[in-house]
């Protein structure tokens, strides 16, 4: 479905003023509240994503001059759903055993039992790693070494010597669960508690493992290969689905990876746009040119029409970043700034001086 034009959301029109946008802003919040009676959740959004594009000046710009495309595929929202707005955002992956899957809504995720039915698992664990402005782009794969608790070679996990089996727990009888009885003046109150002996799996061992004691678990280097997608942003957290540590009979916990992008030296990001600058020479801008104007996939040639202002912004279709679910890429904005000499020789200076006169008292740069 079609975005709609950002100033009809609102109800303005395109000259509207800062002060304008922000009353405008204000009162269609205030109708389309979720929260309030009559409220509408899409349409709320719909409203920010707007004034937050529109209260910026130069995302504005860019808006008048290129539209929606001019701001970004995300700007203002989630393209994922959830709470998050802005920059800087967290977006948590599923990539289920390291392959790219379903985006993963929630940081611990729901849907667990509770109680004393919820299956116990291993510790979810958390890292970080960093990553260059172009692999964030263009996405990398990642080897990580981690120290973790890991299923212990001898047992297998089970807690069990080799040559040995599991026997019925005598503390709670093979159920799990042991009751505990409590006298209060409104009478006795049972509490039902995960068994301490044996930790809810109703079986012991006849003899420990010798080499892990017991525990089914061992401390010992873990080495991951991590697939980054290509248009990841700063601070996303990716979640690898039991890559976490491991735990005597039952599955092992999940591993949370920080993604940090390191910023550029001459690109900025701004949702799926690419952001520069690119100087010209005061001349060049009066003539008109072409240029070479660097971008994440090289030098690509940009033309520059005659009369071009300082602070003028060009799009570079299909140069931006890739959008997570799709092959289709954002653009590269280049804003052109125009640089006045500040060191001129005897001839330039008689030269521009015989251009200002030869426009009389009408100004060069104004048409």
């Amino acid at each position: 479905m079609a975005k709609r034009d950002y100033y009809e959301v609102l109800g303005v029109g395109k000259d509207a003023s800062a002060d304008e946008l922000k009353k405008a802003f204000r009162r269609k919040a205030i109708e389309l509240h979720p929260d309030k009676a009559g409220g509408d959740e899409t349409k709320f959004k719909e409203v920010n994503e707007a004034y937050d594009v529109l209260k910026d000046q130069s995302k504005r710009q860019r808006y008048d001059q290129f539209g929606h495309a001019g701001v970004g595929g995300n700007a203002g929202g989630n393209p994922f759903g959830g709470g998050f707005g802005g920059q800087g955002q967290e977006m948590h992956f599923d990539f289920g055993d390291l392959g790219l899957g379903d985006i993963f809504g929630s940081f611990f995720g729901g849907g667990q039992q509770t109680g004393a039915q919820r299956t116990k698992r291993g510790r979810d664990v958390e890292t970080r790693v960093e990553i260059s402005f172009e692999q964030a782009v263009f996405g990398t794969e990642v080897e990580l070494r981690l120290d973790l608790e890991a299923e212990c070679q001898r047992c297998n996990g089970t807690t069990v010597e080799p040559g040995h089996d599991l026997k019925t727990c005598d503390t709670c009888k093979g159920s799990g669960q042991v009751v505990n009885v409590t006298r209060t003046i409104f009478g006795n109150i049972q509490q039902a508690s995960v068994c301490p002996t044996c930790s809810g799996s109703g079986k012991v061992p006849e003899k420990k493992c010798t080499h892990c004691n017991g525990k089914g678990t061992e401390k010992r280097p873990q080495d991951i290969t991590l697939k980054i997608p290509a248009g990841i942003d700063d601070s996303a957290t990716i979640r690898l689905r039991e890559h976490g540590e491991a735990i005597a009979n039952g599955p092992k916990g999940d591993l949370y990876v920080n993604v940090r992008v390191k910023p550029h030296k001459q690109f900025t990001r701004e949702g799926d746009l690419i952001l520069s600058d690119h100087h010209v020479g005061m001349a060049q801008a009066a003539l008109g040119t072409e240029i070479e104007v660097d971008t994440v996939d090289g030098p690509v040639p940009l033309k520059i029409p005659a009369g071009t202002q300082s602070g003028s912004d060009f799009k570079l279709a299909g140069h931006g970043v890739p959008h997570l679910r799709s092959s289709t890429r954002g653009a590269h904005i280049v804003t052109v700034i125009v640089d006045t000499p500040t060191k001129l020789s005897k001839e330039q200076q008689t030269l521009l001086q015989q251009f200002v006169e030869a426009g009389g008292k009408k100004s060069f740069w104004k048409k």
